[in-house]
């Protein structure tokens, strides 16, 4: 497996996070609150085998595919459902081969004792390719969507500040003061330095100059937390919140490329909503009825056996005729594919290794993406644990609460997963998901499930629940070794040289998707398998077809 990508907590104004990756999870069968034993290996969504003692390969598929989807995470069954949807025509023989005995990559729903939860992503924000995928996998009856007015939080010197969800919020909320929202107001309209000529500037560099260091500290600090797990001083601005960097530069200004980026579209003749789509009301989150879990479970069935389990990619070559061959290791024994087209939807450093043999150069680009641990911990109290001030209406409510790093909580954020979605815990609980971890906590590495239960547990205790409340109850623990990939300055450079050095080896028709390509939320993932998929009918349109 590879990434938790997904809205890790807060995405674009709303989604609460996502991830994947790959170790079982702690379960706690009894009633009574217990910590988690000790955590076993982690297991790989797409390894590769350092030695194979079988025999040479043995069975061969004669007949040539259009194309190969490797990984059946969200990315590469969403890209094999797209080719399915969108171009028929173009790949109408193809497969998706996943080398763990299970769909969903980092997608990972648990259900018991009335509790349903998730332990990789939570949730994504209902864009329409995303609700396009939704109504293609038949699941348009099982979505739910969360209260697009639920409030998110951000604490800020020992209390819960609400994040203006709307314009008409920004001169009342308590957040930042009269001073840093004059400055964010004039920096946006242009009124701050210009950037810097030649040089990417990192996320914080970016925050800072354009809206001033309230907003960087109090708002887009612990978003970086709540969407990367990551470190906004490293983080690229253009490669990770592109559409905002763009604005600065079509524009002039954040508000001067927002004006320009809304006239365009007004002029731009668009096609007519699929009214197939549900329209969502707001800023708001979707999952499923039985959570996330189902749209992955959904396109497998749909998608039936074109989608290949417990195969394990061991090599791909090219071969003279200008294909590809993909040689397997599976439950039947080594099996060769050939194909005229490869995706491969693989964290990049699987990539990378897989890839080494054909292009040095291009493994060496795979090779230099980080993937900091983040862990998700699922946590249950009684209702009557929640600090009064933090209630409404007797109730908690909300999407959930993002920590900045400066306000002494090791914990990036907690969902209110009972709040968000219904039927998520039993009558009287609140089942709280929380992260911890990341680019700037990568020592949870060395921490038992125990320990990372009791940190998530204080901090809590420090912000939301009752100090004398009774222990947690504990759902699960799922450590990510290697989850969100970072988007750091030179991201895209590096991705272009992965992608030039597999073309200048000859490696056309060969193409790299997933979160560290589209991007790390759940919803980036699917408009990406739309782009990639597009991309290979294309390729086979006008180069193999023509």
């Amino acid at each position: 497996m590879a990434t938790i990508s997904n809205d890790i907590i807060f995405s674009p104004p709303q989604t609460l996070l996502r991830p994947s990756l790959y170790s079982p999870t702690s379960f706690f069968s009894s009633s009574s609150p217990k910590f988690p034993p000790t955590r076993r290996n982690p297991i790989l969504r797409c390894s590769v085998a350092k030695e194979s003692t079988a025999s040479p390969p043995q069975i061969r598929d004669s007949t040539t595919l259009d194309c190969v989807v490797v990984g059946a995470g969200i990315s590469g069954l969403c890209i094999a459902q797209a080719l399915s949807t969108k171009h028929p025509n173009a790949a109408p023989n193809f497969a998706v081969t996943e080398a763990r005995d299970r769909v969903g990559g980092n997608i990972i729903t648990k259900e018991r004792d009335g509790y349903l939860w998730e332990e990789g992503p939570n949730s994504f924000q209902p864009s329409d390719p995303m609700l396009t995928m939704v109504v293609d996998s038949g699941l348009k009856d099982e979505l739910v969507l969360g209260d697009p007015n639920a409030p998110r939080f951000v604490l800020w010197n020992g209390k819960l500040r609400p994040v203006p969800g709307k314009p008409s919020d920004l001169p009342f909320f308590d957040l930042m003061s009269i001073g840093g929202k004059f400055r964010a107001g004039f920096g946006a309209l242009g009124i701050r330095p210009p950037p810097p000529p030649g040089r990417e500037e990192s996320v914080e560099e970016f925050v800072r100059r354009n809206l001033g260091d309230e907003v960087f500290e109090r708002l887009i600090e612990p978003f970086c937390s709540g969407v990367y797990a990551g470190d906004p001083s490293k983080l690229s601005m253009k490669a990770a919140f592109g559409k905002v960097w763009r604005l600065e530069k079509n524009g002039g200004s954040i508000i001067g490329g927002t004006f320009k980026a809304l006239q365009e579209r007004n002029a731009a003749s668009k096609p007519p909503r699929d009214p197939r789509l549900p329209k969502p009301k707001g800023q708001t989150v979707g999952s499923f009825r039985k959570g996330l879990t189902m749209l992955p479970d959904a396109i497998a069935a749909r998608l039936g056996n074109k989608v290949k389990l417990s195969w394990k990619l061991l090599s791909i070559s090219k071969l003279d005729t200008g294909e590809y061959s993909l040689t397997y290791e599976t439950p039947e024994g080594i099996v060769s594919l050939q194909c005229k087209t490869v995706v491969l939807t693989i964290p990049s450093y699987v990539a990378s290794t897989l890839l080494r043999p054909q292009s040095a150069a291009a493994a060496d680009a795979l090779s230099k993406f980080y993937y900091p641990p983040v862990a998700a911990v699922s946590v249950s109290y009684p209702k009557e644990a929640i600090r009064s001030d933090c209630m409404i209406d007797g109730e908690l409510k909300g999407f959930g609460q993002l920590h900045p790093r400066t306000q002494g909580v090791e914990t990036l954020g907690t969902i209110y997963s009972s709040s968000l979605f219904p039927n998520r815990a039993p009558p009287g609980r609140v089942l709280l998901l929380n992260y911890i971890g990341g680019a700037t906590n990568p020592g949870i590495l060395s921490k038992s499930d125990n320990e990372l239960v009791e940190a998530v547990d204080r901090d809590l205790r420090k912000i939301l629940i009752n100090p004398n409340a009774q222990d947690p109850f504990v759902l699960g623990v799922r450590l990510w070794p290697q989850a969100i990939p970072q988007f750091l300055v030179g991201h895209l450079d590096l991705l272009d040289a992965a992608k030039a050095s597999l073309k200048d080896t000859g490696f056309e028709g060969l193409f790299l998707g997933g979160n560290y390509v589209s991007g790390v939320a759940l919803g980036r993932c699917v408009e990406g398998a739309y782009e990639v998929a597009a991309e290979v009918s294309d390729f086979l349109t006008k180069r193999v077809y023509k």
